[in-house]
């Protein structure tokens, strides 16, 4: 049995959802890690930068994989490695399995992500590009969501807070790798050529549309290092909530708004996209760090709502110019490519905040690291703003 166009599209949109669940289950479990083995800011920070730090060379060495062996059989094999990354977070007895287990779900994450985006572009039928940015994006948004809410409520009304979340990922997973496996065989692409590790590939011709891309993209990773890193311990220190339920809920509207901002805008062009969106992540982080200031639940509210919407469009319009810029038969390539330097910004903005958070304060960190992150903003609407250098058709 194979799956029908229609079913490919949206079990690939899935695969971006489980990929970003993993990268989120671990954000409320954070405080119990530090709790539990009295481990500072800079090294629970430092359980989620090794997941970025992981999947970089995995995108560089296997990013144009599946341009030659399908989409399918690379997208497996991430799944495997994220499976194999959970059971070891849910049997974890002392920090060095959890870095084992972070390492996993990057490779995995690292194998799995640029495969499902591809796929989506080649099975969402004659505007597949287009359709498939903001869908992308609402797919990770609902694995970000789920995966504090789940996490929030087994950690504080559950048994075994430290694991029993990490055993739900794993069947998640599994269901999706049984829909991954009916997905259509591989075709090979003649123009694609013989597989060899290769660095990914920034295309000549569309290098202002691809540079804004990436710069668009990496401000909204780096935004979601510092929410996903640190967002659980903000709230219970600076905001002093102590409940992880309602701690994972917060940090899950940040998931929704992104979920909900990329279907409304979905025929926004990326141009105007990536342009309008670091004004909206001004606002939210601006909110954040009133948060910190002033112990605010709403302020924090405001800005995970805020700077959901201003990620969703950053991200979708960043990926929308990706997709645009990348010839089909090294697609994986060219999004890979921009994958490598948002997630290698996210690992730097995760491990840079944390040490900052143990070295003067978490307070601090936010009011050094927030301006920091704004900047790629942006840079990404000046770049996709210089005249005649970014496409119409982009």
């Amino acid at each position: 049995m194979t799956l029908s166009e229609r079913a490919s599209f949206w079990t690939a949109a899935s695969v971006a959802g489980v990929a970003l669940w993993a990268s989120g289950a671990p954000t409320v479990v954070y405080p119990l890690y530090a709790a539990e083995w009295h481990l500072p800011a800079a090294v629970t920070s430092a359980i989620f930068a090794i997941y970025p730090l992981v999947l970089v060379p995995v995108l560089i060495v296997f990013g144009n994989l599946s341009d030659v062996i399908g989409r399918r059989a690379v997208i497996l094999l991430g799944l495997g490695a994220l499976t194999a990354g959970s059971v070891v977070f849910g049997l974890a007895p002392d920090l060095a399995w959890v870095f084992v287990g972070r390492a996993l779900m990057g490779a995995g994450v690292g194998l799995a992500l640029s495969p499902a985006t591809a796929a989506m572009v080649e099975f969402g039928g004659r505007n597949g590009a287009r359709r498939a940015s903001p869908v992308t994006t609402a797919a990770t948004a609902t694995g970000l969501a789920l995966s504090t809410i789940v996490s929030g409520a087994l950690v504080q009304y559950a048994s075994e807070p430290l694991h029993l979340s990490f055993w739900v990922l794993t069947g998640v997973t599994l269901v999706v790798g049984a829909f991954t496996w009916f997905l259509p065989r591989h075709t090979p692409d003649e123009d694609a050529g013989p597989w060899r590790p290769r660095l990914p590939r920034m295309p000549q011709d569309e290098r202002p549309v691809f540079t804004a891309g990436t710069l668009s993209i990496s401000a909204a990773y780096a935004m979601g290092a510092l929410f996903l890193a640190l967002g659980a311990q903000i709230a219970r220190d600076l905001v002093r909530s102590d409940n992880a339920f309602v701690d994972g809920a917060i940090i899950s509207l940040s998931a929704v708004a992104i979920g909900v901002v990329a279907v409304l805008t979905r025929t926004m062009r990326p141009r105007l996209a990536v342009t309008i969106g670091p004004g909206l992540a001004i606002v939210g982080l601006g909110l954040l760090v009133v948060a910190g200031l002033a112990h605010s639940l709403p302020a924090f509210i405001g800005a995970s709502l805020v700077a959901g919407a201003g990620y969703a469009l950053m991200f979708s319009g960043g990926l929308g110019l990706v997709t645009a810029s990348a010839p089909a038969h090294h697609r994986a390539a060219v999004i890979s490519a921009a994958y490598v330097v948002g997630y290698l910004v996210q690992a730097l903005a995760a491990l840079g905040l944390g040490a900052l958070a143990t070295a003067t304060g978490l307070q601090f960190a936010l009011d050094l690291g927030v301006p920091l992150i704004l900047l790629l903003g942006v840079a990404a609407v000046v770049v996709v703003n210089v005249p005649r250098r970014v496409p119409a058709a982009a």
